[in-house]
């Protein structure tokens, strides 16, 4: 059977392959600790099921508009204009089928043939693959651990070409957990405004932040930044809403009619009921997304200590987000075969960093109990202790 070839050009996604390993191990009644999951092990709270189920009895069960409830849009661009100061209305927001969604709509809207979008490694496994999809040119810049795992102004400005249609900024990031600072931000968008081109900022993980990090969204840095913005987030992360497929895309009017024709042809609106219970996400209690921050923090201190303890292994204290960034090239191994390895023989889950274009690093979800890690990184220490 021939297939179309922009298949052939995509890489199937790491993170979910393992995961999806894992799981089907403990199915098997296999003893694994996890931590290959980008996924908070809370339960959604319940103000926002009981809004679902409320919507659900009161008939929120058909069709909507494509670009999504009304209600909710406006939900949307409130809470940025409140706690990102952007300046969108209702009209420049798109309700998606998760954050991922907005994303892939937003390449198939502005990337064709030719167009380059820059992307810094280590970066977030779909990233690249989108492009692909869209047959744009992924230029991959790589970052280190002396900056913190973040372009300088100086790197983007160097990848930019007559070609560049689009840089991804990823601040909390993922795999790394690295955030940019608000001096940071401020000098990346000096380039993006000297050199005129777009930039969409993931900021999924922005509620999820550590030691007085600071969130600062690149298109409140001035107006001329945020006219070359794109905003793509959700509601997985801070309100561990993973399953509700509820994300939403913020942009120019002329981006957001596009990637809502695109949408209207493919997927339409997203789930009416799920919409409710991000609208009661957003307008409901805070404090639900406090207590899941506090708990991260605690289990990303120990994990951070534990891992520094072991030989052979280093990595830099995360900033935000829920992973941390594992450097394991004293062992002279792949990330693949470090992380086949692993699990084979000590049953613990993490992600190679050769999905993230940091072939000597592996990943590691804190976002799991605090028994697991205990367990997950004694068998790590194990593990490497063979090995080293």
């Amino acid at each position: 059977m021939k297939l179309a070839a922009r298949v052939k050009q995509v890489t199937p996604s790491l993170t979910l392959a393992i995961d999806a390993k894992a799981k089907a191990m403990k199915r098997d009644g296999i003893d694994v600790c996890s931590f290959s999951a980008g996924e908070p092990d809370f339960d959604t709270p319940d103000h926002i099921k009981l809004a679902a189920v409320n919507a659900l009895k009161s008939g929120k069960t058909r069709y909507g508009p494509a670009v999504g409830e009304p209600i909710l849009r406006a939900a949307i661009a409130h809470k940025l204009q409140t706690d990102n100061q952007l300046g969108y209305s209702a009209e420049n927001i798109i309700v998606t089928n998760g954050g991922k969604h907005s994303l892939y709509n937003l390449m198939m809207a502005l990337i064709e043939a030719g167009d380059e979008v820059i992307i810094p490694a280590p970066f977030w496994v779909s990233y690249p693959e989108m492009v692909k999809l869209a047959e744009g040119t992924p230029v991959i810049v790589q970052t280190t651990a002396e900056s913190g795992y973040k372009i300088t102004p100086d790197q983007l400005r160097q990848a930019i070409t007559p070609k560049t249609r689009l840089f991804i900024l990823n601040s909390p990031s993922n795999p790394t957990g690295m955030v940019y600072t608000p001096e940071e931000v401020r000098a990346i968008a000096e380039v993006v405004v000297e050199k005129n081109i777009l930039v969409v900022s993931d900021e999924i993980y922005e509620k999820l932040l550590y030691d007085g990090a600071q969130h600062l969204s690149i298109g409140a840095v001035s107006s001329e930044v945020f006219d070359r913005t794109i905003i793509s987030s959700g509601f997985a992360k801070a309100y561990s809403m993973t399953g509700w497929r509820v994300g939403y895309l913020a942009a120019p009017l002329e981006i957001l009619k596009a990637v809502s024709m695109i949408q209207g042809h493919s997927t339409s609106n997203v789930c009416t009921f799920a919409q409710y219970g991000a609208i009661a996400a957003l307008e409901g209690p805070q404090d639900c997304v406090e207590q899941m921050r506090l708990a991260f923090a605690e289990r990303r201190q120990v994990i951070f200590d534990l891992v520094n303890t072991i030989p052979g292994l280093t990595c830099l204290k995360p900033d935000g987000a829920f992973y941390i960034f594992i450097n394991i090239s004293k062992l002279g191994m792949s990330s693949l075969e470090f992380c086949d390895g692993l699990l084979s023989e000590q049953q613990v889950a993490a992600i190679p960093g050769v999905a993230f274009g940091a072939d000597d690093h592996i990943r590691l979800s804190y976002a799991t109990d605090m028994t697991t890690i205990d367990r997950g990184i004694d068998r790590l220490s194990t593990y490497v202790k063979s090995r080293f």
